[in-house]
């Protein structure tokens, strides 16, 4: 009789521990391709999440602050990120395991983890290489190693619901540094580099794939890319890959990208950056009904596009871009203490503000909050957008109930109100403000 009942509580402890665990996968069936989560069709409504006060760079680290300084901040952001909608954050790798469940404990948000992959630099025998070559055979075992360990060191946290390889590192063959710029309109000189050197990031990115996938099977693999440059070398080189990422910067539509990726790739698409600067660049203010507009826009098509509504039927989510003003993005290392209004680069989708021959993306106004100083404990305030409260509208829809289709969908677009939302931000900050006052 104890060994039976040993027996059962054994079993009933292994089930528990079981049901603890986050199984994620990407489910290809006739209506398109699911993200699908612990048995439930699962949507990302997720966001960028960082956390760097005004005055700080790059080199600050949250992770690296007392328990209580994280547990604070964590808990500011997060619930205003719950109110939200928001089931997911992209955070990158320094988040400890702990506080990814915690995250997910506490509000219900998942983490998307992301490797930059040497996107931004690499140490190679203790010396930094601030250009990564991936045709580098050591370049080639550290990055393996690298993702390698990370997942054997997460597989098994509650609340983590992917891995992420790079960000928009086609760009980064480029590009010198980390600040967004003009992309080079040579058709012939992109190729060469992504024969050159393209190539070999996508092979090695396939690797990791099959490495990580071996460690844990229960967490999809996804890579970033910049919008859909060197899709064909993508789609020869990262069979292994479970989900195609896209930083996408287009305005108020992705256009051609999901027929695109559905036809090329096979992969379900996920917006992995996408949004709009709150700052208008010919009227040369704030223009939080301007960021809204093409932020909603971008989600229409995201959920008009899921599985099972007779579109491309391979979107599973995105990420908006991002929950708060970088003020750091443009300097990255200087005027710190102001919020720099110097467009750096140009997109004629966001036809609102742009003006032939000029730059009009904003880097440090892309926040759906903007962003106060600093309280006597280290702790910053923030103040929602326009656009915050229309996306808290947007994700009370689910776009996997039986009863969904396109007309459904319209309708509830229909009735989001930016204007409403423009005076509701206002209200709030006003209030706000005077309470910070006293």
């Amino acid at each position: 009789m104890k060994q039976k009942v040993l027996v059962f509580v054994l079993l009933f402890f292994m089930l528990n521990l079981y049901s603890q665990k986050n199984i994620v996968s990407v489910n290809h069936s006739k209506d398109g391709i699911k993200l699908v989560v612990n048995g439930s069709d699962f949507m990302i409504n997720g966001v960028n999440w960082d956390y760097f006060p005004i005055g700080t760079n790059y080199s600050y680290n949250l992770w690296e602050q007392s328990a209580v300084f994280i547990k604070s901040a964590l808990d500011r952001e997060m619930a205003l990120l719950e109110k939200m909608g928001v089931n997911t954050i992209r955070v990158y790798t320094g988040i400890q395991p702990k506080w990814i469940t915690y995250i997910y404990e506490n509000y219900g948000i998942y983490t998307m983890l992301n490797h930059s992959f040497g996107r931004y630099g690499i140490f190679i025998n203790g010396i930094w290489k601030a250009s990564t070559d991936y045709n580098d055979l050591e370049v080639q075992r550290v990055l393996i190693s690298e993702v390698s360990e990370l997942v054997s060191s997460y597989k098994n946290t509650r609340g983590l619901l992917l891995f992420l390889l790079g960000n928009e590192n086609n760009y980064g063959l480029f590009w010198a540094g980390a600040e967004t710029e003009n992309f080079p309109n040579d058709e012939e000189e992109k190729n060469k580099i992504g024969e050159r050197r393209g190539r070999a990031m996508y092979q090695l990115m396939n690797a990791a794939a099959i490495a990580m996938k071996k460690i844990d099977n229960k967490h999809p693999v996804a890579i970033c890319n910049g919008d859909l440059l060197y899709i064909d070398i993508i789609a020869e080189e990262c069979k292994d890959v479970d989900i195609y990422g896209t930083n996408m910067y287009r305005g108020s539509s992705f256009g051609d990208a999901f027929e695109l990726v559905k036809k090329k790739l096979q992969m379900p698409i996920m917006f992995t950056e996408f949004g709009a600067d709150a700052y208008n660049a010919i009227k040369h203010k704030e223009d939080q009904a301007m960021q809204a507009f093409y932020m909603v826009e971008n989600w229409r098509e995201i959920y008009e596009n899921a599985a099972g509504l007779g579109k491309a039927e391979n979107a599973i989510g995105g990420f908006t871009f991002q929950f708060s003003d970088g003020w750091w993005k443009y300097g990255q290392t200087i005027h710190l203490e102001e919020q720099n209004t110097n467009a750096s680069w140009a997109s004629g989708g966001y036809d609102m503000d742009y003006e032939k021959g000029s730059n009009n993306m904003n880097e440090e106004w892309f926040g759906i909050c903007a962003k106060g100083p600093r309280n006597d404990e280290g702790l910053y305030k923030l103040y929602p957008r326009a656009a915050y409260f229309a996306l808290q509208e947007v994700h009370q829809l689910d776009p996997f109930l039986k009863e969904m289709n396109l007309i459904v969908i319209s309708e509830h677009f229909k009735k989001i109100r930016l204007k409403k939302y423009v005076l509701k931000a206002k209200e709030q900050r006003a209030i706000s403000l005077k309470d910070d006052w006293r």
